[in-house]
Order: C-alpha cells, then structure tokens, then sequence
C-alpha cells in the first residue's frame, strides 16, 4: 500500500513565507541591473505559486486587514515607479484582449504594476505572519485567488516573453 505523504504545515508555511521574504527582499535591493533580479524574480514566481498554491487557504477566510495597515499609498506609489523606471520599455506589455492595432500607448499590462501588487500583498503577509501563520497563510491563499495570482501569471508570462527575447537578441 502506497502512503500519502504527511502535510507538515509549520514546515510548509516556513517555505512559502521564506520564498514570500526572498521575493521582497529582490524587489527591496532591485538596482539599475535589471537583467540579475528580472532572472531571480523570474525563477521564483512558478516557486511562489506552488507554495501558496499547495497550501491552500483550506476555506478559511481572514479579513486581509486584521491588525496589519496596508503599505501607505504613497509608499506604493514610489515603489511602482522606481520598478517602472527600471524595467523602462520592457515594463509594458500586450493583454489578451488589447487591440495591437492602437500601437503600443494601448498596451494595458505592467510589469512593474504587477511585481508591485504581488510585493505588497506578500510584505502584507509577512508582516501578519510573525504574529499568527496560520492567518498569514490564509490571507495569502485568499489574496492570491482573488486578485495577485492574476499579476503572478501576467508577471511570468511577460517574464518568459523578455527571457526568449534576450535570447534572440544575443
């Protein structure tokens, strides 16, 4: 008979918050050599989505507030147009319901919106889970299905778009 691995949740909620602080610790050191933390940010987003993927939030709901203020809006704000800045013309990209005949001031998806809204919902959580993981977690899994999921997958895509691009480039 085959055994069913065991789900150890306080390791496996180890990992996903360390792959979460990994995550914000690039975007936090994210510098004018866009190629070395594009590639890092890029290997660790599929990482990112099994982790909270297979955590799942197990249908708990948790007020993605609670005790923990969002990152002020300013702070958002200056933290998406540093990412802008640096990404300069690979930031904007093609949705799939954009119409390429508008030329590229029609392009609606951004990079740096997206690694922006995935790190503020990650920090978000970070911050929750020194005081409660199982919250974190929840809060995590909830956000992610509702809405960063969304920017992991446009934000990977376009990151798989700008690597096959590098390469033909060379």
């Amino acid at each position: 008979m085959i055994q069913q691995p065991q789900f150890d949740a306080p390791r496996i909620f180890h990992d996903v918050a360390a792959l979460a602080q990994r995550y914000c610790d690039i975007i936090d050191l994210s510098g004018s050599d866009w190629k070395h933390w594009l590639r890092d940010i890029a290997n660790l987003l599929p990482r990112l989505q099994v982790a909270v993927v297979s955590v799942g939030g197990e249908g708990r709901e948790v007020d993605p507030i609670g005790p923990i203020d969002l990152m002020d809006l300013d702070a958002r704000f200056e933290l998406f147009a540093h990412l802008r800045r640096l990404l300069a013309d690979r930031d904007s990209y093609w949705l799939e319901f954009d119409y390429a005949g508008e030329g590229a001031d029609a392009m609606t998806g951004s990079l740096a919106d997206d690694l922006t809204d995935i790190y503020c919902e990650l920090k978000q959580g970070l911050l929750l889970y020194e005081l409660d993981p199982d919250d974190a977690i929840a809060v995590w899994s909830s956000g992610y299905e509702r809405h960063w999921g969304r920017h992991l997958i446009d934000a990977d895509r376009h990151l798989a778009m700008l690597g096959a691009q590098a390469r033909l480039d060379r």
